[in-house]
């Protein structure tokens, strides 16, 4: 069954390792979740994620309730035997995608009326059926049906959010009829400290199993967002589970451990190995960037993933220019090790009581690789320039 325990604390308190246990496993936290918004976390196939060291990973609800449909997959067993991953799963409800994919939607506080964005067709989701389309999928975790508000927006419209979404959030917690499975509130409230502050106490009082907080990186900037996040996490309780949704890069996962959050998820490692971007510990690598056509090295000497053991940034450059499918599965994998030893690193130091430490030179590492990356580059535009103005070429 759901369990959630603390086992030590760094940076004051704030920054916590512990153990989630769902009916599929348990997963130590602070953990990244890989996005499977279809299903499968694109062209990784389960028992690689299985080795990588993921526990836990997030499918999508309304991606899965437009197709093949949350029946169809009950009918299959649910979305562990539908996706063959024996681990933990979170379904996202569905109610940032209802807000940010639909090409029509119209909301009132019995729920949402919404254009699927495959083929028009119209649907109608409540609160109680982003519940039954959660629990036929079967899901470990499950959350909250809650509307998220695209920002800029006024005070008003995100009052309004929080007062739905609260609204919305007592009904999901009175529709739910699965006692295996855990269900997380989702507190919203944009960029205002005291709307956030109104949303987290109202989703406390009602006892959810964790708390998310939602409506961020929607495009502010991260000092923005880590204010947010902190007006949001100072009201939440110790004991609960706090997931961030959507963020995920390197940067976000540090300032968010920081802040007291036990589990992030984002696309942010496999969308971008598909634009040939490949995380590392010394910074980013751009394997499209004609520097790397010769390069024998792989793509993090310090790496121990097959993709670094077998493959050279010049064959993975030359997979990313003949657009070869090969070429963002090693990149994918590539990254979603990076994202399992990072984590991996931030437990250690909490563990060790040296995360503050970490942090600083996890900024340290970046700004050197940044000053050595920007000389490496001018360097680079004045051999082409050289080598074009001998050829005689503007």
């Amino acid at each position: 069954m759901f369990g959630f325990s603390i086992q030590k604390t760094d940076l004051d308190g704030a920054a916590r390792i512990g153990r989630l246990a769902t009916p599929h496993g348990t997963i130590a936290t602070p953990a990244f979740m890989p996005v499977g918004s279809l299903g499968p976390v694109k062209g990784i196939e389960p028992n690689e994620l299985q080795a990588m060291g993921y526990g836990l990973m997030l499918n999508n609800a309304y991606h899965l309730f437009l197709r093949p449909g949350h029946e169809v997959i009950a009918g299959l067993g649910g979305l562990h035997a539908f996706n063959a991953w024996p681990g933990s799963i979170l379904t996202d409800s569905g109610g940032f995608q209802v807000f940010s994919l639909a090409k029509l939607r119209k909301v009132s506080d019995d729920g949402v009326t919404f254009q699927s964005h495959l083929d028009g067709s119209l649907h109608h989701i409540t609160p109680e059926r982003a519940i039954e389309i959660q629990e036929a999928l079967g899901a470990d975790i499950i959350m909250a049906f809650d509307e998220c508000v695209a920002l800029p927006a006024s005070r008003e419209q995100v009052s309004e959010a929080v007062r739905r979404t609260s609204q919305w959030a007592r009904r999901c917690l009175d529709a739910r009829r699965r006692a295996d499975q855990a269900l997380f509130g989702i507190v919203q409230g944009g960029l205002d400290h005291e709307l956030r502050k109104q949303s987290a106490d109202d989703l406390v009082a009602m006892g959810f199993d964790g708390y998310a907080v939602g409506g961020l990186s929607v495009g502010e900037e991260p000092a923005v967002r880590n204010r947010a996040l902190e007006a949001t996490t100072a009201h939440l309780p110790v004991e609960k589970p706090r997931y961030l949704m959507g963020v995920g890069l390197p940067d976000d996962l540090v300032e968010g451990v920081a802040r007291g959050i036990d589990l992030f998820d984002c696309v942010v490692p496999s969308r971008h190995g598909r634009t040939g971007w490949l995380f590392t510990s010394f910074g980013r690598v751009l394997i499209r960037n004609a520097k790397y056509a010769k390069d024998e090295r792989p793509i993090d000497p310090s790496c121990t993933c097959p993709v670094c053991k077998r493959y050279t940034r010049a064959y993975l450059h030359h997979l990313y220019l003949v657009k070869e499918m090969l070429g963002v599965r090693l990149n994918t994998i590539h990254n979603l090790y990076f994202y399992a030893g990072f984590m991996e690193q931030i437990r250690q130091a909490i563990a060790s009581g040296t995360f503050a430490d970490f942090r600083t030179g996890y900024y340290e590492r970046r700004e050197h690789m940044r000053m050595q990356t920007d000389n490496m580059d001018e360097q680079e535009s004045r051999a082409l320039a050289a080598s074009a103005a001998e050829e005689g070429r503007p």
